[in-house]
């Protein structure tokens, strides 16, 4: 079973908000950083996205659910509620394809934009569950501090979905335990990107 979670039709504002000037502030300069802490020029500038609504599953493919489809397993750290892993983005699109051929409805990657807007659930922070994360929320390299958490726990493998939180939406691991493909090929920055929530 792959459940899946309707997503509300929107609009939301994708990417991450430039830094701020330097600034003299008691005869000091002081050098005021963007509000999201080790944000990339590639999620800039900021645009106001319309999302149509689409379903997005629950949790990241298991690796159960992608041997069944797909006759095999590829990942490295091995358990049937775990996600797939070590995945090309062509090995991700051909799952989509051969569920869709075994079902008879229509599977794919997320747009990017559909990622993102999906991933924030209606929220404006850089995470989330707000201005930072930390292993105990998120499977991550807790050795690696954001903003004013403290170091957390690496657990150097994946955990089952649904482990964690989830966000307002109901969806798991948004933040974490794996990478997730997109549809979008990869570009510098959102200069040109469409505003309709389509695949760029």
């Amino acid at each position: 079973t792959l459940e899946m979670i309707q997503i509300p039709a929107g609009t939301f504002t994708m990417g991450s908000p430039p830094g701020k000037p330097k600034r003299k502030l008691l005869g000091f300069t002081v050098s005021l950083e963007g509000r999201e802490k080790g944000r990339s020029k590639s999620e800039s500038p900021q645009h106001t996205v319309t999302i149509q609504p689409f379903f997005m599953a629950r949790f990241e493919v298991t690796q159960a659910q992608y041997q069944t489809i797909m006759g095999k397993n590829p990942s490295k750290f091995k358990g049937e509620n775990r996600p797939v892993e070590q995945v090309t983005w062509n090995d991700a699109v051909e799952f989509c394809k051969r569920l869709s051929q075994k079902t008879g409805r229509t599977y794919r990657l997320p747009s990017e934009a559909e990622w993102e807007y999906a991933c924030r659930a209606g929220t404006t922070t850089p995470f989330l569950f707000g201005e930072t994360i930390t292993s105990g929320l998120v499977n991550y390299n807790g050795n690696y501090t954001y903003a004013s958490a403290s170091k957390g726990k690496y657990r150097q493998e994946t955990t089952d979905v649904g482990n964690f939180p989830p966000n307002a939406w109901g969806l798991y691991d948004m933040h974490g335990n794996v990478w997730e493909w997109c549809q979008d090929t990869l570009h510098g920055n959102y200069n040109g990107a469409p505003e309709n929530g389509s695949a760029w």
